[in-house]
Formats: C-alpha cells, sequence, structure tokens
C-alpha cells in the first residue's frame, strides 16, 4: 500500500503510479476542484484535461475532498483535502483556506483552481462570473420575484461570499492567468474586473470525438424509443444538464405545449425535478416528457434524439452542448450560452434569446422535421472535430509552458 501522509485538516496524499519523465517540460502542476462527480461539467472537462496529459512529462496532483475517479486518481497523486464543515458557505471557506496554506508552501510550479480561491496561479472560469448569473436569474424572474431574489441574494451568506472572494480571485497579484471557455465569458470578465486580453486565453472543452459519434443513432435509436414507448418518426427534443431552471428546462415544457408531435427527454438531477414534473403534468404534458436523472452514460439518449436544447438563462459553456454536436444533434441554445459560438442558426442549429418563447417555439417546430434536423446535424459533427481532446490538452499544455518560462 501506498504511504500516507498526513497534515492537518484530514490532508492525505497518496502516491501511486506517479509519472516522471526527465525532460525540459517537466513541472509539478496541482489541479484544484472540490468534488469529482460525473455529471459535472468542471470534473469532465478535468477528466478529458487529465487523459490528453497523461502521455506529457507533467507531475501531476489532485487536489479534491473527493475524487471518485478511480482511473484519475491512481494515475496521478492524489491530495485529499477534507476540513470540517457545516453548509455551503462554511463548506467552501475551509477548502479555500487549507488550499491557501498549501499553496504558500510552494510545493508547485503550477497551481490550476477550478474552484474560486484568491492565490491560485491558474484559474479556469469553467462556471463563468457569478454576478452575471445572479443579475440574469433575478432578470429572468421577472415582477416583484426580481426584487425578492435580489433582496434573497443580498441578505444570502453564501452569494455575498461567492461575489466577494470572485472579486478577489480576479484581483488577486498572484493570478498569472485564467482559462475562459468561451469568448462571451472573456468579455465579461474583461468588463467587471479589468483584466488584459492576454490574461484571458479562451481554450474550448474538448470532447471526445470517438466516445460521441454519430454512428450512436444507428444503434440507439430504435432500441431506446421502443424502451420509452416513442415512435420513431417523433421528434425527440434532448436536455442534458443539471441545473434546471439556469440551464431552461421550464422555459422547454412551457414551449412543448407549443409543439404537438415533440417529445422531451430530461437526462440530469437537480433540486427542482419535482416541481418541473408537476408543471409538465399541469401542461398535460406527462406523456411527452421523461425525466430519467442523472445518467453515467448519455450517449444511448444522444443516439435515440433528433435535436438538443439547452435555452440556458446562463451557461458558460457545456460539455453537453459539443457532446450533442459530434452525435449529429442540431442545437437550439440561448444568446448568453458561451457555446453559441459554434453554432450558425440555420445551418447546425439556432440561437435565441432564452426568455424569447415564440422564437425557441419556432425553431422547434423548424427541427420538428426529422429529417432537416439530420442533415443540420451532419453540418453540426463538422463543426466540433476541431475542439478534440487532442487540440484542447495542447493548449493547456502551451499555456503551462507560457506561464512558467522564465522570461
Amino acid at each position: 500500500m501506498p504511504p500516507v501522509e498526513f497534515y492537518p485538516a484530514q490532508i492525505e496524499e497518496y502516491h501511486d503510479g506517479l509519472r516522471r519523465t526527465s525532460c525540459c517540460l517537466y513541472m509539478k502542476l496541482a489541479i484544484v476542484r472540490q468534488k469529482y462527480t460525473p455529471f459535472g461539467g468542471a470534473e469532465r472537462f478535468v477528466e478529458r484535461a487529465l487523459s490528453g496529459l497523461a502521455s506529457h512529462p507533467l507531475d501531476v496532483t489532485i487536489i479534491a475532498r473527493e475524487w471518485t475517479d478511480t482511473q484519475a486518481v491512481h494515475a496521478y497523486r492524489f491530495l485529499k483535502v477534507d476540513p470540517f464543515y457545516l453548509g455551503r458557505t462554511w463548506r467552501d471557506v475551509g477548502f479555500s483556506h487549507h488550499i491557501q496554506r498549501i499553496l504558500a508552501e510552494n510545493r508547485f510550479d503550477l497551481v490550476q483552481s477550478h474552484e474560486r480561491i484568491p492565490g491560485c496561479h491558474l484559474y479556469r472560469a469553467g462556471d463563468g462570473v457569478h454576478a452575471t448569473w445572479l443579475e440574469l436569474r433575478n432578470q429572468a424572474r421577472g415582477g416583484i420575484f426580481t426584487h425578492l431574489a435580489r433582496a434573497a441574494t443580498a441578505l444570502s451568506p453564501w452569494h455575498s461570499y461567492m461575489l466577494e472572494t470572485e472579486s478577489a480571485l480576479f484581483r488577486d497579484p498572484a493570478l498569472r492567468a485564467v482559462i475562459c471557455n468561451s469568448h462571451m465569458v472573456k468579455a465579461d470578465i474583461i468588463r467587471r474586473f479589468g483584466l488584459t486580453d492576454e490574461q484571458l486565453p479562451v481554450i474550448y472543452n474538448g470532447v471526445d470525438l470517438d466516445h460521441f459519434h454519430t454512428g450512436l443513432r444507428a444503434e440507439h435509436r430504435r432500441r431506446m424509443r421502443a424502451e420509452w414507448g416513442i415512435a420513431e418518426t417523433a421528434p425527440v427534443i434532448l436536455f442534458v444538464g443539471s441545473g434546471f431552471e439556469r440551464k431552461g428546462v421550464f422555459t422547454l415544457l412551457h414551449t412543448l405545449s407549443a409543439v404537438p408531435t415533440a417529445h422531451l427527454v430530461v437526462v440530469g438531477r437537480d433540486k427542482n425535478e419535482r416541481k418541473a414534473v408537476a408543471l409538465a403534468q399541469k401542461l398535460g404534458l406527462e406523456n411527452r416528457v421523461r425525466f430519467l436523472g442523472g445518467q453515467k452514460d448519455v450517449r444511448p439518449y444522444y443516439g435515440m434524439a433528433d435535436v438538443f436544447a439547452l435555452p440556458a438563462i446562463y451557461e458558460p459553456f457545456p460539455n453537453a452542448v459539443i457532446e450533442a454536436m459530434a452525435c449529429g444533434l442540431p442545437v437550439i441554445t440561448s444568446t448568453h450560452c458561451g457555446a453559441a459560438e459554434v453554432i450558425e442558426s440555420g445551418k447546425n442549429g439556432f440561437v435565441c434569446d432564452a426568455l424569447d418563447r415564440e422564437a425557441l417555439r419556432r425553431h422547434l417546430l423548424t427541427l420538428s422535421d426529422i429529417r432537416l434536423a439530420a442533415e443540420m446535424g451532419e453540418t453540426a459533427r463538422r463543426a466540433v472535430e476541431p475542439l478534440s481532446i487532442a487540440a484542447m490538452t495542447q493548449k493547456l499544455i502551451e499555456l503551462y509552458r507560457q506561464l512558467t518560462t522564465p522570461c
């Protein structure tokens, strides 16, 4: 059994299968994320990045409370940081403080954080800008709910902490660069925090083009539709993601009633699932909507669908969009979704305002033509072929080299 080294606050370090290669590019890299979940976009980015980095001479340490991706844990060094907490504010504060203590020890050449922690060298803004999400959410709720939401936000210790920490993160002198997963996020950070263009490299998420492919349609379409009682000729709209309010599930439900032949399949976990199920029943859609919860393998659902829809109020750049496109699905998304940058309206999907139900209805009706959806899906696949894991990894390596090479 590998040795275990104990640090304050239940920090454990495992040395198992550590790679060491003598090369001029060799460096000690730490990647920080609180917890791994197979359904999380940031975690899937890290997972894919690690698979790409495996062939490079890097000494990689994952720092987390919990990381259940056993393949990554056994391939790299794992540093468990799990201080006691009650509530999410204490959880984030405690984790941040212990990461900052590790940073002060200068044990790594580069620390890449996927959490809002001031003092890290490199931050990946995979969750976008928290202040922007709160503004857009409040606007979407509308009317008196906007004022109530603002008041609740102002009184929330967690939101207050997140806003203060976000500001401190972007203004910390130790920050060398911020990886933006879309130009939308980059422009927002420049506007709000004044970082320079050079500090904000845009690196799109990579997608495994062999794992997600157009052949899934032939493999799964007939079987999956028979399993869920959906005719092969019926248009199927797919939604994949957690965060139903933020990503537009309720908007989809309201719009679906105006697209009478279509079925909606929702894959993802969310605390508001009961509310969404109740709304579907209220709208008389219970026979055309399926809530399937989180799925470790989403490929059969991409294979059964005709269209992917994610009319998000705010979404920096979802993996699910490029996965769907790689599987040959046209995508309908919103102007506040970073993945809109890879959509050409009318060619491989459509982009509209998240709150414009009439525009969303028109786009869904257009793509209820299954043949047209399939043709646009072929264009969608070609559009994401440059977004391979290898291409993403190469950009990360170039960035690491730039940040660690002495001037």
